[in-house]
């Protein structure tokens, strides 16, 4: 089975002014809802730590998953991630630059 992708919608609060809060949005490819919340929690660690090391957070990994925009001193309620699947993935892999959306929906060149 192909996996379909995935958006995992994380709350998040600034731990230093807790007023601050936010939606960090991760996207990629899973098998299921849970594997994709699995997923992004694991990019999602591994960006942090690679900040708290002093190296750059790493871009799109081969998995499909990237975590660009982390932000440390940020706390993630994973508990109420909500996650939906991309209907419209096949599209956004179709693309092209040179490609324009008419008003109908439909892609010319």
């Amino acid at each position: 089975m192909n996996p379909f992708y995935f958006q995992v919608s994380v709350p998040t609060r600034n731990t230093v002014r807790p007023e601050q809060r936010g939606l960090h949005v991760f996207t990629g490819p899973a098998e299921t809802g849970a594997e994709a919340v699995r997923i992004a929690r694991r990019t999602c660690e591994a960006a942090l730590a690679a900040h708290a090391a002093g190296t750059a957070v790493p871009r799109r990994q081969p998995d499909g998953w990237g975590a660009r925009g982390v932000r440390p001193g940020w706390s993630f309620d994973w508990a109420d991630a909500t996650v939906v699947s991309w209907e419209c993935d096949s599209f956004l892999r179709s693309y092209d630059v040179r490609d324009h959306l008419r008003p109908d929906g439909a892609v010319t060149r």
